[in-house]
């Protein structure tokens, strides 16, 4: 048995932690504050807060304000612009999965030469080293989804090209997860997000790099996601549901971090690729059937049945088959009670004919998580997986 446990990020976790910002040993003294193109980071007040506390330290702060749900390379690289040109010396993420991934890559090219997509390993990317590492980055997640504050992996999209990648320099140095920041989520995204960490956990178990370390955070986040994620999608001010989904969420992260992703995240990414306005957690939920179904009978049935059992289900006396069977029981039960069970492909444009090229783009632009299923998939299986989750 051998494996790394490296986690370089000091993580702030609890209701009111934001505060902490203002006492907190920050890596410099400009920021470059990362935001959505949206409205939620002002209306909600979180911008002036984190804006308040930085000067309570004597930190001076920059705004980059046009980050997309499914961020895109020109921001990264017009980011990064504004980081140089304001004398930036850290970056702070502040949102959801978007706008920390999307500071993560702003800090790699504030301090590195040439396009963003010189550094991407896959697809049209040159695979070249961030010799220059990042500036510091300091993550703010207002959302449960991504688990991005405990990893170093960040999602860029470029054209039909969405695709991950990470280094040692793009762990956040710290990171904030407060579930305060987290109750004005409303009830679909919460659900969407939710899905995402529990997939994260799900996929990084059935890897076939996953460690005893990933192993146990992925059963005790499936365990929260499935006892509180309800909760938080019915109420969202239900403080404890926020705190046990985000609990999950920086699990997950952590899980990413000591295991992987599969290819359920690589065929998602193409899809939202293809059709940026399709959420990533939606993108997931309406695979996630078809495709644990798919590997069910090809070697993770055992581990199937502890997923299941960690979501609740009885699974003593079961034969292997039937415990791989009660996970998807669970997984459809849990979709109901998030009232996302309906979600289709079409309603955001996906066409049939849209299903074999997306696969091979799942397979250019990140082939190497196919690399790490239980079972090694085909291209022709793979445009299974898509046309038995279509409708």
């Amino acid at each position: 048995m051998k494996f790394d446990f490296y986690l370089p990020t000091r993580i702030l976790f609890g209701a009111g932690r934001l505060n902490d910002l203002g006492t907190a040993k920050l890596p410099g003294k400009k920021a470059l504050i990362v935001i959505s193109a949206g409205t939620s980071m002002r209306k909600m007040g979180y911008l002036d807060r984190v804006t308040a506390l930085l000067k309570k330290q004597g930190v001076e702060s920059v705004v980059f304000d046009k980050i997309l749900p499914n961020p895109i390379l020109e921001h990264v690289t017009q980011g990064a612009q504004l980081a140089r040109q304001e004398g930036c010396d850290f970056v702070i993420g502040l949102g959801g999965g978007s706008s920390i991934d999307s500071a993560k890559a702003i800090a790699v090219m504030a301090k590195n030469p040439g396009n963003y997509w010189d550094y991407i390993s896959s697809g049209t990317g040159k695979g070249l080293t961030p010799k220059e590492g990042a500036l510091p980055l300091v993550a703010i997640t207002t959302t449960a989804g991504t688990g991005t504050e405990a990893d170093p992996w960040t999602v860029i999209t470029n054209k039909e090209e969405k695709t991950g990648t990470g280094w040692e320099c793009t762990f956040p140095v710290l990171s904030i997860v407060d579930p305060e920041l987290m109750t004005s989520v409303p009830p679909h995204l919460t659900a969407y997000q939710g899905f995402d960490t529990l997939f994260h956990c799900t996929e990084g178990f059935i890897a076939n790099i996953a460690t005893p370390v990933s192993d146990a955070l992925a059963l005790k986040a499936i365990e929260l996601i499935a006892r509180y994620l309800p909760r938080a999608v019915k109420d969202g001010k239900d403080l404890e549901a926020r705190q046990q989904v985000a609990v999950a969420n920086t699990l997950g992260g952590m899980v990413e971090t000591f295991s992987s992703c599969t290819s359920e995240h690589s065929l998602e990414h193409a899809m939202s690729a293809y059709y940026p306005k399709l959420p990533h957690g939606a993108g997931l939920i309406m695979l996630s059937l078809a495709y644990y179904d798919f590997f069910k009978d090809k070697g993770p049935a055992k581990r199937y049945g502890l997923m299941a059992q960690a979501m609740g289900e009885n699974i003593s006396g079961l034969d292997e088959a039937a415990q791989a069977q009660a996970f998807l029981t669970a997984l459809k039960k849990l979709q109901q009670a998030c009232q996302v069970d309906q979600l289709k492909m079409s309603d955001y444009g996906l066409k049939p004919e849209d299903l074999e090229p997306m696969a091979k783009t799942a397979w250019d632009t990140m082939g190497g998580l196919f690399e790490l299923d239980p079972y090694k998939l085909n291209l022709q299986e793979t445009v299974s997986i898509y046309q038995a989750a279509y409708k």
